[in-house]
Formats: structure tokens, sequence, C-alpha cells
């Protein structure tokens, strides 16, 4: 049983390097979770990954939309008589 403990007090996984990245590997995580072919605890780290980039994308999506918000106060018009 102690033999599974150095398996969860694994270093965390590295940051994406994009937006574009983290999606792509949460793809990737969800075909191998829906194809069964994962033993439980790759299944449960590949679970907590999926997590992580979530928040990650969560993230990324809140400060773009930040971004937005901010250059439609001071520069940019809605296009609604296009």
């Amino acid at each position: 049983m102690t033999s599974k403990t150095p398996r969860t007090a694994e270093k965390p996984a590295a940051e994406p390097a994009s937006y574009e990245d983290a999606l792509a590997e949460l793809e990737q995580l969800v075909q191998a979770m829906e194809g069964s072919s994962l033993p439980l605890d790759r299944l449960l780290d590949s679970y907590r990954r999926g997590a992580q980039l979530l928040e990650y994308c969560r993230g990324r999506l809140q400060a773009v939309e930040q971004q937005v918000k901010v250059l439609e106060q001071g520069q940019l018009k809605p296009l609604q008589d296009a």
C-alpha cells in the first residue's frame, strides 16, 4: 500500500504553453478515459490532470473576456447596425 504514496506525491504537471495546448491535452485525456483502456490509478491521475486543464482553460477564457470588456469600454463599439 505504501508503494502508491509516491504516485500521489508526484510533482504537479507543468502548466500548458497555451490554451490550445491545454485543450488538445484535455481532449486526449477524455478519449483515453472514454476508451476504458487505463488502469484505475491512471484513470484517477487523468481525471485530476483534466480538472487542472479545465481550470487553466476557464482562467484563460475569463482573462480574455475581461480584456475584451476593457476594449469595448475604451475603443470598440458593437456592430449592431451592420
